[in-house]
């Protein structure tokens, strides 16, 4: 069973459709119906910086490293590849933040899930290029200043501050 949104929020497409995003924290994704997520995105630290990478949808600008679950894909694995696929790094260690319940404001779709993690990650190499063409460049962001890259209000807040929370932990163990 759900429980009330954290937050929600209003959005309008490109094309027009209005969404409503609901947001939740959670520890595990294992209530969610597996067949209704599909996306999965990172607030993914390499050291002091987390990974932002381009949207090449929407020249200049960015958002967070992650994708589409491909049919038969676990979301943890959708994690890894999309990690290793937009900036070749591999993930060292994750967890999950929360996730998204995307709900079309016409009833036309079913609503969905788009899951949020934290990431630990190093470099496999340097980053040459994303296979589906989607990611040409990654860039190093700063807690502080990663609204100048996506700012997603509310729920942005809470998912960096989350990830923030995370990362302090991980690095008192270090």
């Amino acid at each position: 069973m759900e429980q009330a949104p954290l937050s929600t929020n209003e959005y309008t497409d490109d094309s027009g459709v209005k969404y409503l995003f609901e947001y939740n924290h959670c520890d595990s994704f294992d209530h969610l119906p597996q067949n209704k997520i599909r996306q999965c995105w990172a607030i993914a630290w390499n050291q002091d910086k987390f990974i932002v990478v381009n949207d090449i949808e929407n020249p200049g600008t960015y958002t967070l490293v992650g994708g589409t679950v491909e049919p038969g894909e676990h979301p943890d694995d959708t994690l890894k590849r999309e990690i290793q696929e937009e900036s070749n790094m591999r993930v060292l260690k994750y967890r999950p933040i929360g996730y998204q319940k995307v709900i079309t404001a016409d009833g036309a779709e079913e609503p969905y899930y788009q899951l949020r993690y934290f990431a630990i990650i190093e470099p496999y190499g340097p980053f040459v290029a994303d296979p589906a063409g989607k990611v040409t460049e990654i860039t190093e962001c700063d807690e502080t200043d990663y609204t100048k890259y996506f700012n997603w209000g509310e729920i942005g807040e809470l998912i960096v501050n989350r990830a923030l929370k995370f990362k302090r932990q991980y690095d008192s163990t270090k």
